[in-house]
């Protein structure tokens, strides 16, 4: 009887981190996008810094890509620079996206329920792409990759319960329809993590 040897997991070349990392990017911060037009709000820190858009009028770009810094702290110990310069580069991206869909697409009549499930799974989908290729979106998915790297908790889970914290928090803030149809996104979100990025399942 054969023994089959397990597959070994190739490291993904810079070109595809170089496509892949703005393609993860461009995902995460249409969804984002789609949230601020309902209204709504996400998890994590990016449900932070959407709150943080509604409360001061600034940018969700500019409070995202600040609120995301001293998580870096955490990323370069335990998850190394390469690991967190993507990161930096993937929570620029998203960044700067968000405020450029915008200017070429008009969905202020978007439904919520279709926004926020969109959304959820745009979100998710770009957050999949960005973990797969090494990096995290920033905040609570730096502290979500390095709890499973490390201790093989599923990222999608951690997530989920950080995200469920932020969601709670916005009840002051955000319509309780609204505040539903977020819910809903975050849950499609959470599992589209949970059932497609578990460890040892993905090899490249």
């Amino acid at each position: 009887m054969s023994v089959v040897d397990p597959p070994i997991a190739e490291k993904h070349a810079l070109w595809e981190d170089a496509l892949a990392l703005p393609t993860g990017a461009l995902m995460m911060s249409f969804g984002l996008f789609l949230l601020d037009q309902i209204g709504g709000v996400s998890g994590g820190l990016a449900g932070v810094a959407i709150l943080g858009s509604y409360v001061t009028g600034a940018s969700f770009g500019l409070i995202f890509f600040l609120i995301n810094v001293p998580f870096y702290w955490l990323a370069v110990r335990r998850m190394g620079w390469t690991f967190t310069v993507k990161t930096l580069i993937s929570v620029t991206l998203v960044s700067v996206f968000t405020s450029v869909h915008g200017l070429y697409l008009d969905v202020s009549d978007v439904n919520p329920v279709y926004g926020a499930v969109f959304a959820g799974l745009s979100i998710g989908v770009g957050m999949l792409i960005i973990f797969r290729h090494g990096a995290s979106a920033g905040g609570f998915g730096i502290l979500a990759a390095w709890l499973q790297e490390t201790r093989g908790w599923r990222a999608g889970y951690v997530q989920g319960s950080l995200d469920l914290v932020v969601v709670i928090a916005s009840l002051a803030l955000v319509p309780f329809p609204i505040l539903l149809c977020s819910i809903l996104g975050a849950v499609l979100l959470n599992l589209t993590l949970a059932i497609n990025h578990r460890p040892g399942r993905y090899f490249g």
